[in-house]
């Protein structure tokens, strides 16, 4: 196989490109072999599905459907079908995060709107704006093989998206510019011969010569012994139903009947399994259904032989396992599925059931069941072959020609081609890519790994959610945490988000020199000074990060904080991971490796980090000690009563009492947010908690001002506000001094631009106000809500609040 050209060329675009691949090749050609071998030394993290249980067993992996965890039936494009899906665990999810490489065995057999439903799912978890999530597949198989299976009622559905349901037809896969690689050499078969009629079959060429070569292997009333070991392929399961009975009435044990319960509509060509079983104790039996229990005991395939029957229950031994398999009776349901046009939801109504007990006769199979399959000895009942291919997997699971006995001789109307296929298959060997499509392959690959290693885009949006929840909240979250997310995103707008766009472009012009990023000298040391700067820039603002503190009494909210917050640090953690690696250097594969592995160590890092403990916001208190104290007092009372903590005091009255230090019940009570009740009730210990700390610290308690309430003329809060600022203060410092939110104090100031007492350019700079405008003027929008969309978040609500109070007084 190491000599092999399409082996090679195929193990050379999995490991060193992103492109998706259709790895084809008439059967024997080692697809299976090229799989088994690529899941021992593959690099790249990779998953293994195929379309059936006994595919995935063969192939070492899992199926499609239970891996994605999808719904049995259609995937309509553009339908919200996420009802129908389970909600995946943190474990499943960090694994499709990691993933690199997807693998799809027996992709004949799998449906364009399947694969487009993966899409779907790869882009939840992933990259939503790249096919696939930008994971790489790999799709093995063989499209002169058994083709994609479709009920009439989900054609209808599917009809108006698709023109066939054979793979290449996925919308996700089509923009994707997939290649194709054919396996020449056969190494099933060496026969010559055998596999001249083998390729007659696959390509439709069959004549009457090849015909009556291929038909010398039929033997009447041919019945071997058991000890010899073959299996018979049928193409129907009433076929391999008569041979299983026949075997069935050999054995002297006891004959057991069940009986299947039907209810509702359930039609009979629908049956999972025989509406009456008849087994004995050492019948040879297959499961026909996968275990729904969580011991996972049993799959659709799995063969073994019946030990013992007693009373409602079957003892079923398979090879290789150490226990018994007890089989009760499972329930299947039969579902119709409709689309709503107005919602354009798939709708699922369950409409009858079958429940049996699910196994079955196992001496036949069907040819279904025997894909990728290899047998030394087969009876091959074919000639009622019915689907596309069915007559070519029967014959090609034989590893010789005297080792197949056909049961009935082979007709030209039991051997099927799709044109569909013809075409495709052609079109795709007059495309198959050389050694030249591959180095470019492998150029774009790296050049994508470099431009993402130096794209901060993920950290930008996360840093954005922070600053717009603190927004949103900044009535009930911990003083200054807007201010100092501000100051962080300002910090890393200079010296990260600039200096990266700068540095792509010129990595941009490197790459136009055509050499592999990875063999570009000149290349590699800019990309080792960029990282080791861009690491270094990445501490600070992780340094910068540990200083920025969060506290909120509202669970619901603190927890929204503490998980956009967490993104950051996650970002932070795997871009740090990535560019410490290449400060040594770009190397593809160990990138990928380190990229990968950051996801999961970050992962368990957070599940190894200490619990939360009460801490205080860096900003706005002026004893965080004190602060501490209080709010551990409080959370522990608000615990004891199973009371929300803002019940007992909320946050910003813990602030407020810090930063006053109350020495009396007088002094107490005129805190904004205590009054007469919770002095009663918590008075005496809140002052010997502050009089204890005041003391261990020798920190004088000064008396403050008591404002009692006159019928006084009202201050204009808004004048105010302007007279502070006119005074040389920042809308920060107002706003800390007033108590108020800093959204307050904008709206104030805005006041006085609409007035013309405020220069506008003294609250907004040029730019802005230019670009502000610009828009309005242009696009004239309805709402604030859409220049605020349109100019996105370096602009704030504020800001075009202010310029259209400027535009309205100069308008008037």
């Amino acid at each position: 196989m190491a000599q092999n050209i399409q082996l090679q060329l195929a193990s050379e675009f999995v490991q060193f490109t992103d492109k998706n691949i259709f790895l084809t090749g008439k059967a024997g050609t080692g697809k299976t072999t090229f799989l088994h071998r690529l899941k021992e030394n593959c690099p790249k993290r990779m998953v293994i599905v195929a379309p059936t249980g006994v595919a995935a067993i063969n192939a070492g992996g899992s199926t499609i459907h239970s891996f994605f965890q999808l719904a049995f039936g259609p995937y309509v494009p553009n339908a919200d079908q996420k009802s129908f899906q389970h909600k995946m665990n943190k474990q499943k999810i960090s694994l499709i995060k990691s993933l690199d490489l997807l693998v799809i065995d027996e992709i004949s057999m799998v449906r364009a709107d399947t694969l487009d439903n993966i899409d779907e799912v790869l882009r939840r978890y992933r990259d939503r704006n790249k096919p696939f999530g930008g994971v790489q597949l790999l799709m093995i198989g063989d499209l002169h093989q058994l083709s994609p299976v479709v009920k009439d009622q989900d054609w209808e559905l599917l009809k108006p998206y698709y023109s066939n349901l054979y793979f290449f037809n996925s919308k996700a896969l089509q923009q994707t510019s997939p290649i194709s690689i054919e396996l020449k050499h056969i190494y099933r078969q060496s026969d010559t011969f055998f596999i001249d009629i083998l390729n007659a079959v696959r390509e439709n060429r069959i004549d009457e010569h090849f015909l009556a070569q291929l038909n010398q292997r039929y033997i009447p009333n041919f019945n071997p012994d058991e000890e010899e070991g073959y299996i018979t392929l049928t193409s129907h399961n009433q076929s391999a139903n008569i041979i299983n009975d026949e075997k069935l009435k050999g054995l002297k044990a006891k004959s057991h009947h069940y009986k299947a319960d039907v209810k509702g509509e359930f039609p009979e060509f629908s049956y999972p399994n025989a509406l009456e079983l008849e087994l004995k104790e050492g019948a040879q039996v297959m499961f026909v259904k996968n275990d729904a229990s969580r011991d996972k005991l049993y799959f659709n395939g799995k063969i073994g032989k019946i030990i013992r029957i007693k009373d409602d229950y079957i003892h079923v031994k398979c090879p290789g396992d150490l226990q018994e398999i007890v089989v009760g009776r499972v329930e299947w349901e039969n579902t119709k599925y409709e689309l709503n046009a107005a919602s354009k939801e798939i709708e699922e109504k369950v409409i009858g059931s079958f429940i049996q007990y699910p196994i079955k006769l196992a001496w036949a199979i069907t040819i279904h069941k025997s894909q990728g399959l290899t047998f030394e000895k087969a009876i091959i009942d074919a000639n009622a072959a019915f689907a596309h291919g069915q007559v070519y997997v029967a014959l090609s699971r034989c590893k010789s020609f005297e080792g197949m006995v056909l049961r009935t001789p082979i007709s030209f109307n039991s051997i099927k081609t799709d044109g569909t296929v013809a075409t495709y298959t052609k079109n795709a060997e007059q495309n198959s890519p050389g050694e030249q499509h591959l180095v470019e392959a492998k150029v774009v690959f790296q050049r994508n790994l470099l431009l993402e290693l130096f794209d901060f885009k993920r950290l930008k949006s996360s840093l954005y959610l922070c600053k717009k929840l603190a927004e949103e909240y900044h009535q009930i979250i911990s003083l200054g945490f807007l201010e100092n997310i501000n100051a962080v995103r300002e910090a890393v707008e200079i010296d990260i988000y600039t200096v990266a766009e700068k540095f792509n472009r010129q990595i941009e012009q490197y790459l136009q020199q055509g050499k592999l990023p990875e063999e570009n000298e000149e290349l590699q040391e800019r990309v080792k000074k960029a990282c080791t700067y861009f690491a270094d820039k990445l501490i600070v603002l992780h340094e910068n990060l540990d200083k920025v503190s969060f506290d909120a009494d509202n669970k619901t909210i603190k927890k929204q904080f503490l998980e956009a917050i967490e993104q950051v640090e996650k970002e932070v953690f795997i871009k740090q991971s990535a560019l410490k690696l290449c400060c040594n250097g770009f190397q593809t594969l160990n990138y990928l490796k380190t990229k990968a592995n950051a996801e999961i160590d970050f992962l368990n890092l957070k599940k190894a980090a200490p619990v939360e403990k009460a801490t205080a916001p860096v900003s706005g208190v002026n004893h965080p000690e004190l602060y501490k104290t209080i709010k551990t007092w409080r959370d522990q009372l608000a615990a004891e009563n199973n009371v929300p903590v803002y019940h007992i005091l909320p946050q910003k009255v813990l602030i407020e009492l810090v930063n006053k230090l109350p020495s009396n019940f007088q002094e107490l009570e005129s805190i904004k947010g205590i009054g007469k009740t919770k002095v009663k009730q918590f008075g005496n210990e809140l002052l010997v908690m502050i009089s204890d700390y005041c003391e261990k610290k020798e920190v004088s308690q000064t008396p403050f001002q008591l404002f009692v309430k006159t019928t006084a003329e009202k201050v204009d809060t808004k004048k105010l506000s302007f007279d502070l600022f006119k005074a040389g203060k920042t809308m920060q410092e107002i706003a800390l001094e007033r108590n108020l939110a800093l959204t307050t104090i904008e709206t104030h100031l805005t006041h006085y631009i609409g007035t013309g007492d405020l220069d506008i350019y003294s609250f907004v700079n040029k730019s802005k106000v230019s670009q502000i405008q610009d828009y309005i003027w242009r696009n004239k929008p309805s709402s604030m809500n859409d220049t605020k969309a349109a100019l996105g978040e370096e602009i704030s609500y504020g800001e075009i609040r202010a310029v259209m109070k400027f535009m309205e007084l100069n308008n008037s």
